[in-house]
C-alpha cells in the first residue's frame, strides 16, 4: 500500500473519531434545554486540535516505519492527491454556502459554526475516499 493511501486512511479514521468525540461531547450536555444553547466552542477547538496532533503523529510514524522508496511520490501520487483534494473542496463550498445562509437567516452561531465544522468533516472524508478509491481501482487521468 502507498504511503499517501495509508495517509489517506488515517485521514478518515481521524475524522470520524474526532467528529464522533464531538457529537458525544455536545449532545451528550444537551440536556433539557435547547441544543443551541449548550456550551459547544472548548469541545470543537479540543476534537479539531486532537485531530491535528494524532493526524500529524500518525503521519509521521506512517513516514518512518515506511521503506525508503515508498516515501517517494510519483507522477500517479500527485495525481491522485490533486483529485482527491479538488473532489473534496466541493464539500468546503457547500458548507460555506449553508454557513452563508444560516448567517443571512439569522440562525444562532451554534448551527452556523455546526454547519462549517460539517463542511470540513465530509470534505475530508469524501477527499480521502476519492483518493483510496483511485488507489484501489485504478486513476486515469483526464
Amino acid at each position: 500500500m502507498a504511503v499517501e493511501e495509508k495517509r489517506a486512511w488515517i485521514m478518515i479514521v481521524v475524522t470520524v473519531v474526532s467528529y464522533a468525540a464531538y457529537l458525544a461531547l455536545v449532545l451528550g450536555r444537551s440536556g433539557d434545554g435547547p441544543l443551541a444553547r449548550q456550551p459547544y466552542v472548548a469541545a470543537l477547538l479540543w476534537t479539531v486540535g486532537a485531530a491535528i496532533a494524532a493526524s500529524v503523529l500518525l503521519h509521521i510514524t506512517v513516514a518512518l516505519l515506511s521503506p525508503e522508496e515508498g516515501r517517494t511520490k510519483d507522477q500517479r501520487d500527485r495525481e491522485i492527491h490533486h483529485f482527491g483534494d479538488h473532489i473534496g473542496q466541493s464539500f468546503v463550498v457547500v458548507g460555506a454556502v449553508a454557513a452563508l445562509v444560516l448567517a443571512m437567516a439569522g440562525a444562532d452561531r451554534f448551527w452556523i459554526a455546526n454547519a462549517v465544522y460539517l463542511a470540513f468533516v465530509l470534505s475530508a472524508l469524501l477527499a480521502s475516499t476519492a483518493k483510496i478509491f483511485a488507489y484501489r481501482t485504478g486513476f486515469q487521468p483526464w
